[in-house]
């Protein structure tokens, strides 16, 4: 059968051909406002349309036609084609910007914005219709611009959308406030221009009002006691009431964002929705909401994450409502839209935070298995989830005990994902592992053999801090009651320069380094240079981990003493210019433990603490022992006991230790309100005391 031939590739296609059109000055009015139709029903709901007619320019054609319809429409000429004109131009802006980023960039580079705003005061009713949902389109994107309350005029002109009749306008004005309103002095703005009474009020008006409203009054109030003070105040009359009913209405947007509002009531203050039976409600209401196949189904899961985190009684509700079975048998329905997967683990995350019983029964249900395949999904945001989520039922001592975790099922992606591209999901991938590897089995080997040691080591050299921090803290707790042979693997990765660099800071170790073959200048740069790595948090976890590291059989406290002892070194200078509570805290238990040892190790630390005469450094332990922190004291005590326990060379420590004064001090403190450092400072006290009082003073 005969076919007819191809255009030639230089012939406009159809839709080149519509944006010539309007482009045209020769195209009459009928014809444009026809084409303008044609555009709007080709794009609309069609994100692919969209794009193509992006890439052509039909944006600027648009505004452009609107602009000059609207300066013919206010000199009153062609008044039957220029209002349409504008009404059609203004819908295809919409249309544009709806659901669309890169649409409604384009509008806002074509200048679009202030002409819409411009036609909310027209007086053609449909024209200001057309404005309003365009710009409420555009209002639904981040990159839509924020909206000053603070300037007088601004506020008058929001008062005015608020006070409108048309439900568009109205909307309007409560799609501007959610957009931009985040401070809690814009919050309290609002709030004392009589905004929230307003919004009260429109929450008996229309579909689109009551949700605007809604949506409103969750953003004023949000994380703001003061506000919602006001908000539950008499002058608001039964304010509470009618967003509680609002949780049981017919249309599933409106019951979602009345749950938000009293998710945000409770957030911000414990005095109120103490009753059971509203929480039981909110949680039921919204796990409903998540079988939704539009949006609202996609929010719900974060709005029951949002309700029940950090809240054990809220927990302890949502588990007897059967929640967690009922989120893992929404898992096993089939494929999901990556959003919602993603906030229902943070929602089994969140449930699975505190409670013993909820982490054991997802352990026994097959969402365990579906958890750790969603290692692997496309979406970063879904693999940070599963990460949130494996951490949180990792925090099972019980569990982890067992050795459920460190299996190739779940250690495999997890290592991958330490190299994962997206930081969010880096964070949560260490998150995970951190607790995981505490495993107090034999099963730790798996993960350094997997190579996670070199990707963690790898990691404690970036450049964000807060991936650095946590992959630090991970090998803290891999160091965890670990055997022999573990902690030399650890360390084939991990050498004693790489620790100096997390516990001083880069700038300064490079400079120790250099010097490891000459102890006498290593000693002047110790004594001359001030350690102080800003990222305390570091520093704090790095020494921890050498803590774990000297924790076990006497051998192990040799590995401070590795390479003339410049790991120990770069401790003790720590300890004299850490101002951090938490690092000091963790040096001292490092020197406790390497006080634990043999007479060599003990004699280590008593230089540590006590520096050589003619030093320009101060004993520290004295200040440690006074410190205000009851955690610090209790280190430094522990530190004592180690030092002052019968050995061949204890009677010449505790007779220094008499000198320096801290016998006195340890005096002082076996009434100290601590418990811990009381009965420490007592077994100080006691064994120096065997000494007898030629030793005593």
């Amino acid at each position: 059968m005969p076919t007819s031939a191809p255009p030639p590739s230089n012939y406009p296609t159809r839709s080149e051909d519509l944006i010539g059109r309007l482009n045209s000055v020769l195209t009459p009015y009928e014809t444009k406002l026809k084409t303008l139709r044609e555009l709007k029903n080709q794009i609309i709901g069609n994100r692919t349309k969209k794009l193509a007619f992006l890439k052509l320019g039909a944006v600027p054609s648009v505004v452009s036609i609107l602009s000059s319809a609207v300066a013919e429409n206010g000199g009153g000429s062609n008044l039957e084609f220029n209002e349409p004109v504008i009404i059609q131009s203004a819908a295809v802006i919409g249309s544009f910007a709806c659901g669309l980023d890169a649409g409604v960039k384009a509008v806002l580079d074509a200048g679009a914005f202030p002409l819409l705003f411009g036609l909310i005061s027209h007086p053609n009713e449909k024209v200001v219709d057309a404005s309003a949902r365009s710009l409420k389109m555009i209002y639904q994107s981040k990159l839509a611009p924020k909206y000053d309350f603070l300037v007088e005029k601004n506020m008058d002109f929001l008062l005015s959308l608020l006070n409108s009749k048309n439900e568009n306008v109205t909307g309007l004005g409560g799609s501007i406030i959610t957009h931009s309103c985040h401070t809690s002095i814009e919050q309290e703005t609002l709030s004392e221009a009589g905004v929230i009474k307003m919004l009260i009020n429109l929450l008996r008006g229309s579909l689109i009002q009551r949700d605007a409203s809604l949506e409103s009054l969750g953003a004023i109030i949000k994380e703001n006691p003061g506000v919602i003070s006001k908000f539950m105040g008499p002058e608001n009359g039964r304010a509470l009431n009618v967003v509680t009913e609002l949780m049981k209405d017919r249309y599933p947007r409106t019951r979602l964002l009345a749950c938000m509002c009293l998710i945000h009531i409770r957030n911000a203050s414990l005095r109120y929705l103490q009753d059971a039976g509203i929480k039981t409600k909110l949680i039921l209401i919204l796990f409903e909401l998540i079988d939704d196949p539009g949006q609202v189904g996609d929010e719900a899961p974060f709005a029951l994450s949002s309700l029940i985190a950090e809240k054990e009684d809220l927990q302890k509700i949502a588990f007897d409502s059967n929640i967690v079975d009922k989120l893992c048998n929404h898992l096993e329905k089939g494929s999901f839209q990556a959003k919602r997967l993603q906030g229902i683990f943070l929602a089994l995350a969140d449930l699975c935070s505190k409670l013993e019983f909820c982490r054991d029964r997802f352990l026994s249900l097959k969402a365990f298995n579906f958890l750790t395949n969603v290692l692997t999904h496309d979406s970063p945001e879904v693999r940070a989830a599963a990460c949130i989520c494996l951490k949180n039922i990792s925090r099972s001592v019980k569990n982890l005990s067992a050795g459920h975790f460190m299996n190739e099922t779940v250690i495999t992606p997890l290592v991958r994902l330490l190299q994962d591209t997206c930081t969010s999901v880096l964070i949560a991938a260490l998150g995970a592992i951190s607790n995981i590897v505490v495993d107090f089995t034999v099963h730790k080997s798996k993960f350094i053999h997997c190579g996670g040691v070199k990707q963690l080591v790898q990691l404690s050299k970036s450049m964000d801090s807060t991936i650095r921090v946590n992959a630090v803290w991970a090998l803290k707790n891999l160091m965890f009651l670990v055997n022999s042979m573990c902690k030399e693997e650890i360390l084939l990765e991990l050498s004693p320069s790489m620790l100096i660099s997390l516990i001083c800071g880069n700038c300064y170790a490079g400079i120790i380094i250099k010097m490891l073959h000459s102890y006498d200048t290593l000693f002047t740069v110790c004594n001359s240079i001030f350690f102080a790595d800003p990222e305390t948090s570091v520093q704090e976890q790095a020494l921890a981990l050498v803590r774990n590291l000297v924790d076990g059989p006497m051998d192990s406290v040799e590995y401070v003493f590795a390479e003339e002892g410049l790991l120990l070194n770069a401790i003790g200078r720590q300890l004299q210019s850490a101002s951090k509570v938490e690092v000091l805290i963790q040096g001292m238990y490092v020197l406790s433990n390497v006080a634990s040892g043999n007479e060599l190790h003990k004699e280590a630390v008593m230089n540590q603490l006590f520096p050589p005469a003619g030093s320009d450094m101060q004993t520290i332990l004295i200040k440690f022992l006074q410190s205000t922190d009851s955690r610090l004291r209790t280190a430094s005590v522990w530190a004592l006991v180690n030092l002052t326990l019968t050995s061949p060379g204890a009677n010449i420590r505790v007779m220094k230790l008499q000198s320096a004064g801290i016998v006195c001090q340890l005096k002082n403190m076996v009434n100290d309100p601590c418990l811990d450092v009381k009965l420490r400072a007592k077994t100080a006290l006691g064994q120096s005391m065997m000494f007898g009082d030629s030793s005593m003073g």
